[in-house]
């Protein structure tokens, strides 16, 4: 099953999905440049994610692939995407990849590869999508273990030496001193209690992401009473598109906090977290991206299996939880059909306020 280390010069890894999904590629990036410090490390990824790649240094060499752009050019002119199309395959096939590890689940991609000639395809072969595989695991959805867990498992048939465990993010010096300047001016010492909470939690659930979010007014009242009991300094994150709830929160608070959400870039927003002694958070890419830039997080799980897709590895991290029957429902990449959300309500502030020590 395992090949010999001759041949894997140049390794491809595609993951077209979210941020949280990219940052549990990295243990596996980190492996491959360990196991194979000679190696070339390309991936594939989309636009969202290039952010946290950039400034890895496992990584050689980046290419964006979005969904959304494709079909929009496919629109307005069907030759452009087409020549698109053929570009970027081109751009891949110049590199002259001997192995590809593919972690799309999609059935084109390693079509694709086999089209360019990478010999050796190694992936999750999805309900049984992906037949141009050489080397599968077949797969219904991610059970069991966490998703890191089920990528690091890909590396057997190169016979990889070390396996690295830890999520990693490179935070570009410039990130670093944006984030000391910003706080600075909002008088937030180095020597004080920085806590973030991210009321949103990404975007990867679309119209779902409700599902995700603990209300904006428990995370208000959270604030109040950490702020009260352990005399924080609090700072909100997160996305434009997250702006109104982040307003939400500020409007049902009685301490004063400071809202960025909508004024960092990916790398500045990294920095930050880096900075701060706790995270609090919901489920979704922000969290991924706190444990990787290296903070304790406390984060509030609703639907899906935190042994899953919590964070990884678990040391230093809190779950929180409601002990409701029907949890978790996310299973085989589908949330069953709920109009209570119990999962997220029933958290109360006081259990969560209960689990966070400093």
């Amino acid at each position: 099953y395992q090949m010999s280390a001759m041949f894997f010069k140049k390794i491809l890894i595609i993951n077209i999905f979210g941020i949280g999904d990219v940052l549990f590629s990295t243990p596996l990036i980190r492996s491959i440049k360990e196991s194979f410090p000679e190696s070339f490390v390309g991936f594939v990824c989309n636009k969202r994610a290039y952010d946290v790649l950039k400034d890895n240094p496992c990584v050689d060499k980046l290419f964006i692939y979005e969904k959304d752009d494709f079909r929009a050019l496919y629109k307005t002119s069907k030759k452009q995407s087409i020549q698109k199309a053929v570009q970027d395959l081109s751009d891949i096939k110049k590199e002259k990849f001997d192995v590809v590890i593919d972690l799309s689940l999609n059935k084109y991609a390693s079509f694709l590869m086999w089209a360019l000639g990478i010999k050796t395809r190694i992936g999750f072969n999805y309900k049984n999508r992906s037949p141009f595989l050489t080397h599968k695991v077949n797969i219904d959805g991610y059970e069991n273990k966490h998703v890191v867990e089920h990528y690091l498992g890909l590396l057997e048939p190169l016979g990889a030496k070390k396996i690295h465990r830890q999520m990693e993010v490179g935070i570009a010096p410039q990130d670093r001193q944006w984030a000391e300047d910003v706080l600075g001016k909002h008088q937030i010492k180095s020597d004080d209690l920085l806590v973030a909470m991210v009321p949103g939690g990404g975007v990867s659930w679309g119209k779902d992401v409700a599902y995700r979010r603990w209300p904006p007014q428990q995370h208000a009242r959270l604030a109040d009473k950490v702020i009260e009991k352990f005399h924080a300094k609090i700072i909100l994150l997160g996305d434009l598109s997250e702006e109104e709830i982040g307003q939400r929160m500020v409007q049902a608070m009685q301490q004063r906090v400071v809202s960025l959400i909508g004024k960092t870039t990916v790398g500045q927003y990294l920095a930050l977290l880096a900075k701060c002694k706790r995270v609090i958070v919901n489920d979704g890419g922000p969290l991924h991206m706190a444990v990787a830039a290296g903070a304790k997080t406390v984060s509030l799980i609703g639907p899906v299996d935190e042994n899953v897709y919590g964070p990884y590895p678990e040391e230093g991290h809190v779950v929180v939880t409601a002990d409701v029957a029907c949890r978790p429902c996310y299973r085989q990449f589908r949330r069953a059909q709920c109009d209570h959300i119990r999962c997220l309500k029933d958290i109360t502030v006081d259990a969560v306020l209960d689990r966070i020590k400093f």
